[in-house]
């Protein structure tokens, strides 16, 4: 199945825990402007234009799944060669939001992409983008220095996409209701 950068299947943390995320962001992430606070769920996906040819391989999966709380409490970073980290929150526990990835590549296994790593699939909300190992240690100090944890009820994934620039700010087209 066809694949594009320009939608994606992600968690939308609630607006109105956003503030401190977004500050941070505002800052740090150079892709504030395109990107709404999120955790990668597939990604590349399906164009919009399939949208409607996949809602019902994944509408099994709201159905099965429950709803469930994620509390956003520490920072960590990925490294990607010559000193370049992005640096991102932990939703805490993990384990609910793996089996929920976990159940939407099973339902669509052509958009295993965000599994591809030698980790395997990392939930993360991405916070920024920092070079330099000293830099990357002092900003996580001084982040974790002043985070108060964000929690939330995850009860929906969402299909977004976005335009070509310079309209290129992604918008949640569809939603998916964790029914369980």
């Amino acid at each position: 199945m066809e694949k594009t950068h320009q939608t994606a299947l992600v968690i939308i943390p609630p607006p109105t825990v956003w503030g401190p995320i977004q500050e941070i962001r505002r800052l740090h992430d150079r892709q504030f402007r395109r990107w709404m606070p999120h955790l990668t769920l597939l990604y590349p996906f399906a164009p919009k234009r399939d949208f409607n040819r996949v809602l019902p391989e994944l509408a099994p999966v709201g159905w099965e799944q429950r709803p469930f709380e994620v509390t956003l409490a520490r920072f960590s970073w990925f490294r990607h060669g010559q000193e370049r980290y992005t640096l991102w929150l932990a939703p805490e526990p993990r384990e609910p939001v793996v089996a929920l990835q976990e159940a939407l590549y099973r339902a669509l296994p052509s958009f295993g992409d965000t599994r591809s790593f030698k980790g395997g699939f990392t939930p993360h909300l991405s916070v920024g983008q920092v070079a330099g190992k000293g830099r990357l240690r002092s900003l996580v100090e001084e982040l974790s220095a002043s985070w108060e944890p964000v929690r939330f009820t995850v009860s929906e994934v969402c299909l977004i996409s976005r335009k070509a620039p310079p309209n290129d700010i992604f918008q949640v087209d569809r939603r998916i209701v964790l029914e369980g």
